[in-house]
């Protein structure tokens, strides 16, 4: 089994060197190199089982466990090599036969009735507030930044995000907004403090409710936010926004959550989906983002997205996909994270802040590596419902204040 282990990271890792410490207490180096980068240990025979199994599942499971230990190094260093290593690597026979059985059981595990829309949800978003406050930003920006200069905080970079998508939406003043997936409430304010809509935003995680409620009754601004599933709402809208929501829709759920976007649009509204996607063909959800993060949760592709909306009668307006920025905001909430892990530590505990790590770090050598981008699509009713050239977003975004209220 040692061998086999070896053998399959090899595939993966040519430089630099990596050492194995296995179970019997035998080392094995994986790459080049005098030196080894990074040392990891697995602890025990069943451990090495699993992962010559089903690695994608496993390491993280080991990792969250306690039985594989990186012992020089980081776990950030490890992971960033493995998924570079994976991405160029041609999968084998067991890796495609895997893959193809996650999405051909893919249906069965994304049905998101709304009773289990909101177990999903509260399965992830209702954690302690307090817990994420840790590592984002003050304004809780739980999405992906927008970094338009590299030198940007992450604070910066978050507010630059708020602005793209509010240019995006070509708002007015007074115009009714819906925010599907509000989360703590910090995009609705700043709509409504900066364009001087009036914001329903809608959650189905009473922790994040909590939090939005409160600041929406400090802020004094036109602002109300719903513990509400976005099927049971009655429109219209003139604006409806989403930032960081479509991935928990559900693929058998693509046409209905389009089909209500058109319901609640005003003939000359326009909409923004703003969500995590892969830039190759359909496929499935990575196993342990499913069992422990996310569960119902899913990437979609773009060939996904356009083919419901296109069907529902709507008109794509505007595509883009933002590269590395996700890479860029995971690098900052890794950091802010491991400098306050002992107070993760504290509020959970040990084998808590071991998953917390892996996810941040995984997910952030996969946007810098795999697959994985952002996708903005505005969708409107009509073609002549916006400006013919894009160059308003820049004007609009260059126009608001330089302090969010």
């Amino acid at each position: 089994m040692d061998a086999f282990v070896a053998r399959m990271l090899s595939r993966l890792i040519k430089e630099p060197r990596i050492d194995v410490v296995f179970p019997d207490g035998t080392l094995q180096s994986v790459g080049k190199g005098d030196a080894p980068a990074i040392r990891m240990r697995i602890v025990d025979r069943p451990t090495e089982l699993k992962l010559a199994l089903n690695p994608e599942l496993a390491l993280g499971e080991a990792m969250m466990d306690g039985r594989v230990v990186v012992e020089k190094g980081s776990l950030y260093d490890l992971l960033d090599l493995l998924i570079a290593g994976l991405h160029k690597a041609r999968p084998d026979g067991w890796s495609k036969t895997l893959a193809g059985l996650r999405t051909a059981v893919r249906r069965f595990h994304q049905h998101n009735t709304p009773a289990l829309a909101k177990r999903n949800v509260a399965h992830h978003y209702d954690l302690r507030s307090d817990f994420f406050r840790l590592f984002l930003d003050d304004d809780m920006q739980y999405s992906c930044a927008y970094f338009a200069r590299p030198d940007m905080t992450l604070a910066e970079a978050q507010l630059a995000k708020k602005r793209h998508v509010i240019a995006k939406l070509a708002l007015e003043p007074g115009q009714r907004v819906l925010d599907i997936g509000c989360g703590w409430g910090g995009l609705g304010l700043t709509i409504a403090g900066e364009a001087g809509a009036h914001v329903t935003g809608i959650t189905l995680s009473e922790e994040q409710l909590a939090v939005a409620r409160e600041r929406g009754a400090e802020s004094g601004l036109p602002v109300e936010f719903r513990l509400q599933d976005y099927r049971t709402v009655s429109g219209p809208f003139d604006r409806i926004v989403s930032v960081g929501m479509f991935e928990h829709v559900g693929v058998g759920y693509y046409r209905p959550y389009f089909r209500k976007i058109a319901e609640l649009l005003t003939e000359d509204g326009i909409a923004l989906i703003h969500t995590i996607g892969r830039s190759t063909p359909p496929g499935a959800t990575n196993p342990f983002i499913a069992k422990y993060i996310f569960p119902g949760g899913y990437i979609p592709a773009l060939s996904e997205m356009t083919a419901a909306v296109e069907k529902e009668g709507l008109i794509i307006t505007d595509v883009e996909v933002l590269r590395l920025h996700y890479a860029e905001t995971l690098k900052a909430w890794r950091e802010r994270f491991l400098a306050r892990r002992a107070e993760v530590v504290d509020m959970y505990d040990e084998r808590f802040a071991r998953m917390w790590e892996f996810y941040l770090a995984s997910s952030e050598a996969s946007f810098r590596h795999d697959d994985l981008v952002v996708f903005q699509l505005q969708i409107a009713k009509r073609l002549d419902t916006l400006p013919m050239t894009r160059d308003y977003i820049t004007r609009q975004e260059g126009s608001v204040p330089r302090q969010s209220p």
